[in-house]
């Protein structure tokens, strides 16, 4: 191998680390009350929801509002999910408990309701069907946490004045 082709195969090598990854919904996602969900925010439009998340995901058909499912293995409930209206992200949710999600205050799904009161103090308690959420309301962005079987099973945020059930 002569000394051109080695500087092109260097050449190739830099431009291949130099791309980026396919974004893809992450395997442990972080939920940052208030802001985001794994890098997701409320008011998003569609093509940044896709260049964070990656362009597979499924269209629900029988939702009120266009939502869109990111599920780790199609078929199969563990994922994430937005809502959108208008285009942009009134709601964003994770779907089916997925693990490795957290809160940078170290809450993770699967822990007990009082870790949330323990973490963000006494929050609102708002029934949905078969499960409930509580709320933590804030200005511009509500947090929500979902609890189903008094185990932390889903983490979401949401537009004030929004129902958080899904």
């Amino acid at each position: 191998m002569g000394p051109r082709t080695a500087g092109a195969l260097t050449l190739v090598a830099g431009l291949v680390l130099a791309l980026p990854a396919s974004a893809a919904l992450p395997n442990r996602g972080d939920f940052v009350p208030g802001k985001s969900l794994g890098g997701v925010r409320i008011g998003m439009n569609k093509g940044q929801v896709l260049e964070s998340w990656g362009h597979r995901h499924g269209v629900c058909r029988g939702c009120a509002q266009t939502t869109w499912y990111f599920n780790y293995v199609p078929f199969t409930p563990q994922g994430a999910g937005v809502v959108l209206r208008k285009g942009r992200v009134v709601h964003v949710f994770t779907v089916w408990r997925p693990s490795g999600w957290q809160t940078p205050d170290g809450l993770k799904l699967g822990d007990a309701p009082s870790e949330v009161s323990r973490l963000y103090g006494s929050l609102d308690r708002r029934a949905c069907t078969g499960y409930y959420a509580l709320l933590k309301p804030g200005t511009h962005v509500n947090s929500v946490f979902y609890v189903f079987r008094d185990k932390l099973w889903g983490f979401g945020l949401t537009l004030p004045k929004a129902s958080p059930c899904l």
